[in-house]
């Protein structure tokens, strides 16, 4: 099991910020199925406003409208292509213990916009988070395309994940993302904000 360990001696040298992300990490562990809870607070950060009532959903100061959220329940690309909607989707994932699938994801659109000379770093660091038989978050594909995968990230080009990358995409599409949209989180979400609109 991956993580870190400190000495007693190492703790007292921590600085007030790593101090922080430890004390973050450790909560963060134990609430790991209070899905509502953590998303309530990725919410606040990311819509402040919702909390003490949106007005108008045309409010400059409005991240997200509830048009916005309507249209993720259109397609997995159109919440896909939202930062919020990324955000508030892996939030979901790791309620499910499947973040690894938009991480995944979301590295290898990174991935395709990397210049040449860094591709071959960035592949083997991907090849060795996501696909390897023993990576630390492994995607779920079978073992013929973990083989193929492996070869062309040996070689890489700019395609060198797409088929993995597809495959975990209709995963997600197929399995996650329909419960997204039946979730308490999505829909309290999208009634919250459909109510601020119409106050």
């Amino acid at each position: 099991m991956p993580g870190f360990f400190f000495s007693h001696n190492n703790m007292t040298e921590l600085n007030g910020k790593e101090d922080c992300k430890l004390a973050e990490g450790k909560v963060h562990r134990k609430k790991q199925k209070a899905f509502g809870t953590d998303l309530k607070s990725y919410l606040k950060c990311m819509v402040p406003h919702i909390e003490s009532g949106i007005k108008t959903s045309n409010s400059r100061n409005v991240m997200l409208s509830a048009e916005e959220v309507i249209q993720w329940s259109q397609s997995l690309e159109k919440l896909l292509a939202s930062q919020s909607g990324q955000g508030i989707f892996r939030e979901f994932l790791k309620s499910e213990f499947s973040e690894e699938n938009i991480e995944f994801w979301l590295a290898c659109e990174d991935y395709k916009k990397t210049k040449s000379d860094k591709l071959h770093g960035k592949a083997e660091r991907i090849y060795e988070e996501f696909v390897q038989s023993d990576a630390i978050k492994q995607i779920n594909i079978d073992y013929q395309m973990r083989e193929a995968t492996a070869k062309k990230a040996q070689d890489p080009t700019h395609t060198s994940f797409d088929e993995a990358q597809k495959t975990v995409y209709i995963l997600m599409e197929r399995d996650s993302y329909p419960r997204f949209l039946k979730s308490k989180s999505y829909l309290n979400l999208l009634n919250q904000l459909q109510t601020n609109t119409s106050k």
